[in-house]
C-alpha cells in the first residue's frame, strides 16, 4: 500500500507542476490580449482533486493498517516530522529541502511539541525575492496539515512558532499497546549487520581501569543495536601480537628448549585469562575473542593488494601508504619485513567488510586513537573496500577516567588501578551502604547478595554511561553510590519502589495484564498526562542514540522518567487506604497501569545500559 501512496503522490507532484506551467502560459496570453480558457488546465484540475481525495483515503487506510499490524513503539517526533513535512511541501513546493524543525516543548503552555520551521523558511523565500512573514508561513503550513490521528490542535504563537497539542486518546492507546505487547523497539527499517570492536585488552597484562570505559560503552552500544533487531558481532580485538610477544616466545624457547614436546609453565598467562573472564562475568559482558594474530595471513594479502594498486611508497626500507587527506602515513611493513598495528588494523577492517559483510562497524576506542582510525578508514576507502555513503564506519571515542584529584586514576602508590580490584571495592562499598540502610534486616541473604551486585556493578556502569563519553570523567565511589540525584543507586531504588506499589496492593501480574486489555488509561490529571508523554518518548531517545552513540542521553531520560513518576505519585493516588485500619479502600487501575508502564520502560532502559535491577532492595 505504501508503494501505491508513493505513486499517487508522484502523479500529484507532476500534475501540480503542469498546472503551474499552464497557468503561467494563460497569464502570458492574457497579457497579450488573448483571452480564452484552457480545457487542458481545467481537466488537470479536476483529475488533481480526485487524486487528492483518493490519496487521503489511501493514507488513512495505510495508517490504520500500520497501527493494527505493527507492534513497534511509535516515535511521535518522527511521525510529527512526516506530517509537517507533507504540509510544508504542499504549502511551498518550490522550496527544495525546506527546513523541518519539530521538537518537544519545554513548557506545557506551549503545547506538547513545536514546529519552528517558519522563521528559516522566511529567509529562504526572501533569498528568492519573496517577502512573506513567518506568521503567514505558519498559517499556511497549519492549513495544509494532512488528516492524522495524532494532532489534537495547533496554535500559532510569537513570530511563527506552531504549538502542537497531541490527542490524549492517541497517547492512551499507545500506552495500552505498550502494556499489551511489552516494550518493543522502534521501527528502524532494514536489519543490518553490525560489528562492534570494544574492550580489547592486551593479554600479556592485567585489565586496568583504562579498559573499563571501552568495555561498558561497547557493551551498551551492542545491547541497543541488538534490541532494535540488528545482527551484532561483538569483537574483543585482543592485543596478542607484536614485539613483546616475540620477546616472550624467545624467552620460552631459551628457557624451555623442549617446549614442543614438554609444555612450559604458563600459569601467569592462564591466570590473566581467568581474571579477564571473571571481570566479564561480573559486568555481564558477552564478547568474542579475536586477537590481532587472527589476521596474520590476511596481513600478507593486504600489503600485496596495496602494492598491486600502486599505493605503496618506500621510505627508508619501510612500506608506507599515504591515505588522502591524512598528514601521517600508515606503515604497513617495517624495513625488517615485520608487520605493524597499522597492518593488522587494515586487515581487520577488510575482514569485517568482506567476510562479515558488515553494514556498520563501530570502534569503541579512546579519543587518543582518533587520528589513527581516521587514517585506517581513509586507506580502506582509497583502495575501494567500502563507500562511506553505503557503509557506516565510526569511531565511538571516549575520554579518560580521572581520580578525585582530577588526574589520571591511579592507586596511592601511583600504579594503574587493576579493574578486578575496582570491582571488588565496589562490592564491599555496596554492602556497607545496604547495611547502613539496614536492608540486611529485611532482605533474605539471597536478596541481599542480588542487591549488592545490582548496586555495585550498576553504579560503576551508570557513573560512566551517564557522562558524555567524549569527555573525561571523575571516578568517585561516594558520588556513584549516593541515592540522591542522577545515579544508578537512586534509579534502582526508584524502580523497586514502583514495582512494590502493585505488590503491596495485592495486585498480581496476571490482573495487571488483564486490566491492560480492558481498562482505558485516563490522562485527565496534568501529572498523568506528563508521565504518559514521557513514557512514550522512549523510542525517540533510542533512535537518537542509534545515530550519535551518546548513551548519556538514555541516562538523562531515565532520570527524567523517574522524577516525573515521583511528581505523578505525589499528586495522584493509586491505592486509597482507610486511615485508621490501613485496609485498601480503592485501587485506581488506570494509574496502576501507568506505574506498570513506567517500570517496564525503566527495566528495558536498564537492560540496554547493562544494569540488572532487583524486585526488592
Amino acid at each position: 500500500m505504501e508503494g501505491l501512496v508513493g505513486r499517487y503522490e508522484e502523479r500529484l507532484r507532476q500534475q501540480e507542476a503542469e498546472i503551474k506551467s499552464l497557468t503561467a502560459e494563460i497569464d502570458a496570453l492574457r497579457h497579450f490580449a488573448f483571452v480564452g480558457d484552457s480545457l487542458s488546465l481545467e481537466g488537470l484540475r479536476d483529475e488533481n482533486s480526485k487524486l487528492k481525495y483518493r490519496l487521503n483515503i489511501l493514507r488513512k487506510s495505510l495508517q490504520e493498517e500500520k497501527d493494527r499490524s505493527v507492534k513497534s513503539m511509535i516515535n511521535i517526533n518522527v511521525q510529527l516530522q512526516e506530517i509537517f513535512g507533507r504540509a510544508i511541501r504542499a504549502s511551498y513546493p518550490e522550496l527544495v529541502n525546506a527546513p523541518l524543525a519539530v521538537t518537544p516543548s519545554q513548557q506545557p503552555k506551549f503545547g506538547d511539541y513545536q514546529c519552528n520551521s517558519a522563521m528559516a523558511m522566511t529567509q529562504m523565500l526572501k533569498a528568492r525575492g519573496e517577502k512573506v512573514s513567518p506568521i503567514e508561513i505558519a498559517n499556511k503550513i497549519v492549513k495544509n496539515l494532512p488528516e492524522n490521528h495524532l494532532i489534537g490542535k495547533t496554535e500559532i504563537a510569537g513570530p511563527g512558532f506552531i504549538n502542537v497539542h497531541i490527542q490524549k486518546n492517541f497517547i492512551s492507546k499507545q500506552l495500552t499497546k505498550l502494556l499489551v505487547n511489552g516494550v518493543q523497539p522502534p521501527g528502524v527499517g532494514e536489519k543490518k549487520r553490525v560489528v562492534v570492536d570494544f574492550s580489547s585488552p592486551n593479554i600479556a597484562k592485567e585489565m586496568h581501569v583504562g579498559h573499563l570505559r571501552s568495555t561498558i560503552i561497547g557493551d551498551s552500544i551492542c545491547r541497543l543495536f541488538e534490541f532494535v533487531g540488528h545482527h551484532v558481532l561483538r569483537i574483543n580485538h585482543l592485543g596478542d601480537w607484536g614485539t613483546q610477544f616475540g620477546m616472550l616466545i624467545a624467552h620460552l624457547q631459551d628457557k624451555f628448549p623442549n617446549y614442543l614436546s614438554v609444555s612450559p609453565p604458563i600459569g601467569d598467562l592462564q591466570s590473566f585469562y581467568k581474571k579477564f573472564q571473571k571481570i566479564y562475568d561480573c559486568l555481564d559482558i558477552r564478547i568474542i575473542d579475536r586477537g590481532e594474530s587472527y589476521y596474520q595471513d590476511q596481513m600478507i594479502l593486504v600489503v600485496k593488494e596495496y602494492e598491486e594498486r600502486g599505493l605503496v611508497e618506500v621510505d627508508e626500507g619501510r612500506k608506507v601508504v599515504f591515505p588522502p587527506g591524512c598528514s601521517i602515513p600508515l606503515t604497513i611493513q617495517k624495513s625488517d619485513g615485520g608487520f605493524t598495528y597499522d597492518t593488522s588494523d587494515l586487515a581487520a577492517i577488510k575482514q569485517r567488510l568482506v567476510e562479515e559483510r558488515a553494514d556498520i562497524i563501530i570502534y569503541v576506542v579512546d579519543n587518543g586513537q582518533g587520528i589513527h582510525l581516521q587514517n585506517v578508514y581513509a586507506a580502506a576507502q582509497m583502495i575501494g573496500w567500502y563507500d562511506p555513503k553505503v557503509i557506516r564506519v565510526e569511531h565511538a571515542g571516549f575520554g579518560v577516567v580521572l581520580g578525585e584529584d582530577k588526574k589520571k586514576f591511579k592507586t596511592r602508590s601511583g600504579d594503574t588501578v587493576r579493574l578486578i580490584d575496582l570491582l571488588e571495592e565496589g562490592l564491599k562499598r555496596s554492602m556497607d551502604k545496604l547495611k547502613d540502610k539496614e536492608r540486611d534486616k529485611v532482605l533474605t541473604p539471597e536478596e541481599l547478595e542480588a542487591a549488592q551486585k545490582a548496586v555495585a556493578f550498576g553504579c560503576i556502569k551508570y557513573a560512566d554511561l551517564s557522562h558524555n563519553r567524549m569527555n573525561d570523567y571523575i571516578f568517585s565511589f561516594d558520588k556513584m553510590l549516593d541515592d540522591r540525584g542522577n545515579t544508578a543507586a537512586y534509579l534502582l531504588y526508584a524502580f523497586t519502589r514502583i514495582r512494590s506499589i502493585a505488590r503491596l496492593a495485592n495486585i498480581s501480574d496476571a490482573r495487571l495484564r488483564k486490566a491492560a486489555q480492558e481498562t482505558e488509561i485516563d490522562l485527565q490529571h496534568e501529572k498523568e498526562w506528563k508521565l504518559g508523554k514521557c513514557i512514550l518518548r522512549f523510542p525517540e531517545i533510542l533512535q537518537k542514540i542509534l545515530e550519535d552513540l551518546l548513551l548519556h542521553t538514555l541516562c538523562d531520560y531515565l532520570y527524567e522518567l523517574a522524577t516525573t513518576f515521583t511528581e505523578f505519585y505525589d499528586n495522584c493516588y493509586c491505592v486509597e487506604k482507610d486511615r485508621q485500619t490501613g485496609q485498601i479502600v480503592k485501587v485506581n487501575m488506570s494509574r496502576m497501569l501507568l506505574c506498570d508502564a513506567t517500570a517496564a520502560v525503566m527495566a528495558k532502559g536498564f537492560d540496554i545500559l547493562g544494569i540488572k535491577p532487583v524486585q526488592r532492595m
